[in-house]
């Protein structure tokens, strides 16, 4: 964990899907996901640059069990790009469950990027789906921002805000994961593999308290 960390010019927090469906009692509900949106909203304001991004998935998307029949929620299929966790349906364009959570307040956040809307792609990164050669364009519009570091919190530690991180990384960025800002879902060990992947990485934690 890093002890203190300082917000220069080169910074942009990247709030990753903290929609209705993530949170707790919903479609695809985060354990104690709702927590952390009023400590968000703090980590928000300390920032002059903070992007968002929502999960914006059409009706039937390829990654939902429904589209599947006879397979259940959290099953793994092969797809045209690898493994795939069959999910609930969760987040659909336009409907409640895909809003942001009524508590979120950053009303300085300069972009929102809606990730998923690929019928037959599923989307956890904000950089790249998971075939991992569609881009978002989110790296290029980075750079023409000279933002030089992404700091991440959001939902869920273990899919979206870790393969965001990743692919920052990947695409020459530093990153931070701000730890206490986030909540994971931990399906067939992912947290394991998130622990493993950030250390061969190099992906930094933080603590909220520890950013300013």
């Amino acid at each position: 964990m890093s002890k203190e960390l300082s917000i220069g010019p080169g910074d942009v927090l990247l709030v990753v899907d903290v929609q209705n469906d993530f949170c707790p009692g919903a479609a695809l509900g985060v354990p104690r996901g709702d927590e952390i949106v009023p400590l968000i909203n703090r980590l928000a304001g300390r920032f002059k640059h903070v992007l968002l991004t929502q999960d914006w998935h059409p009706a039937g998307h390829s990654s939902f069990a429904s589209a599947h029949p006879g397979r259940k929620p959290y099953e793994i299929v092969e797809v045209s790009y690898g493994a795939q966790i069959l999910w609930p349906d969760h987040c659909v364009q336009g409907t409640p469950g895909a809003e942001f959570h009524k508590d979120l307040q950053i009303p300085h956040a300069e972009l929102i990027l809606r990730k998923g809307y690929h019928r037959e792609i599923d989307s956890y990164s904000a950089f790249y789906e998971n075939d991992h050669k569609t881009n978002t364009g989110l790296a290029a519009y980075l750079r023409a921002r000279n933002f030089t570091r992404v700091l991440l919190a959001g939902l869920a530690l273990d899919f979206c805000v870790r393969y965001s991180a990743e692919d920052a990384k990947h695409d020459g960025f530093d990153v931070v994961v701000v730890e206490d800002a986030c909540r994971s879902i931990d399906v067939q060990g992912s947290m394991t593999a998130t622990r493993r992947q950030f250390s061969s990485l190099a992906i930094s934690c933080a603590l909220s308290a520890a950013i300013g």
